[in-house]
């Protein structure tokens, strides 16, 4: 049966491996039971209902995955989308979070209907490389930002706008113990870095008695307070097109840029670099931020972690079930999550963020033209606290500089009429 369902024997393969590249892949994306809730909350999310919603959307995401497009990828709430969930659209907008449930379920129906549509490989490929990898950094310092904030090791100041806070914190130096262990793991190959960090501060935190422990294992809490609480008509105001365009914009091109970099490392790409499958796998990926949002969770996307799998031997689908039944048995740590503190899960955000920087090495630096947009795209995000915002105004300066250089060619219809409508959203919303 699952010889015939995932071809494994097609795909170089076996039961064992697969269950094995599961089980590392896992281990590797884990963290975010522990910190979508903790970001999440902050909007005023009922916690329990939200870890439920996380591992739930992780689970039938990944599944539908596996299922419909046999690939070893797995997904879950990405990190970045969240954040810019709860500071940028709740907190610092003032939208309640019915109405950004609604932004995400609309842009997961978008990015569905381009799934299907044949013009999602010329949408993709339109966007220049320098602001692709820029707003993957930027979402990075957008993150990093965050958990240096969350962790107190960066406060607000009046004079300098922030300054560094108090370091004989015991919050603040078991995030940094937290952050240097994460490294530290990571170096030294072992999977599951980021959640063994997370579990040793804590562990750590709750000993010293710097926070309180509440127990593991438990029947998952009520997922009613968050399930079918999205608020479509409040995101369907003219003045959220730019959320819903943020929450699309950033899924289409990540699940993009990670679908191509799980399957090359698998070594899944045709003789012409191409992926196999592309439209079930955008369909299955735009298919779990709907259900995301029905959940009760920011928007549900392909993780780049899903590369350990691979590296460990996955190959099919198969790889990813197992992922998904390990998120299923999750739902019964809701006592544990609970227990994980914020100053346990800001490391995860400094961390991720190094990991999203290393895109800015594929920049052309020595091309001012190219080099100047990225490095206005990055810093914007976490200066402004907006991902749209950054996002608008590095396509903007993308196109000055271009036209005023004189390199024409360079801009595509896409780039132009995302311009003009950061223009339009700066001028009057």
């Amino acid at each position: 049966m699952l010889e015939n369902l995932f071809r494994l024997s097609e795909n170089g393969t076996t039961v064992r491996t697969e269950l094995l590249a599961g089980l590392t892949t896992f281990l590797t994306m884990a963290y975010i039971i522990f910190v979508n809730p903790s970001i999440l909350k902050a909007t005023g999310m009922d916690e329990g209902a939200v870890f439920v919603a996380t591992c739930l959307a992780a689970a039938v995401g990944t599944a539908i995955m596996g299922l419909y497009a046999n690939y070893p990828v797995a997904l879950a709430p990405g990190m970045g989308l969240n954040a810019y969930f709860t500071y940028a659209v709740v907190l610092g907008m003032g939208h309640t979070w019915q109405v950004a449930l609604g932004a995400v379920f609309l842009s997961g129906i978008l990015f569905l209907i381009l799934s299907v549509l044949p013009v999602r490989e010329w949408i993709i490929n339109a966007i220049p490389r320098s602001l692709k990898m820029a707003i993957s950094a930027g979402i990075g310092f957008f993150l990093a930002i965050i958990g240096l904030k969350n962790a107190g090791i960066v406060v607000d100041h009046q004079a300098t706008l922030v300054t560094l806070g108090d370091m004989t914190d015991p919050k603040a130096l078991l995030a940094c113990l937290g952050f240097v262990l994460m490294a530290a793991l990571s170096a030294r190959k072992i999977p599951g870095a980021i959640i063994i960090s997370i579990l040793v501060v804590t562990v750590v935190g709750v000993a010293m008695g710097v926070s309180g422990f509440s127990g593991v294992f438990s029947m998952p809490p009520s997922i009613a307070p968050t399930f079918l609480q999205m608020d479509i008509a409040g995101a369907l105001n003219i003045g959220l097109v730019s959320i819903v365009f943020v929450f699309l914009f950033v899924d289409l091109f990540d699940t993009a840029g990670t679908l191509v970099g799980v399957a090359h490392r698998a070594g899944m790409l045709d003789s012409q670099g191409r992926l196999p499958r592309l439209n079930r796998a955008l369909i299955a990926d735009s298919s779990a931020t709907v259900v995301g949002a029905v959940l009760g969770t920011s928007s549900t996307t392909s993780y780049i972690e899903s590369a350990a799998g691979t590296n460990a031997g996955g190959r099919t689908g198969l790889t990813a079930i197992t992922v998904a039944v390990l998120f299923l048995l999750c739902l019964f740590l809701a006592p544990l999550a609970g227990t994980v503190p914020a100053y346990a899960t800001a490391p995860a955000l400094v961390y991720v963020a190094c990991l999203m920087a290393r895109g800015l090495s594929e920049i052309e630096w020595d091309d001012v033209s190219e080099m100047a947009p990225a490095v206005v795209t990055a810093i914007a995000m976490p200066l402004t606290f907006s991902i749209a915002t950054g996002i608008g105004l590095g396509f903007i300066t993308y196109t000055l500089v271009k036209l005023l250089s004189g390199k024409f060619s360079d801009l595509g219809p896409a780039v132009i009429i995302i311009s003009v409508a950061a223009i339009v959203k700066f001028a009057y919303y």
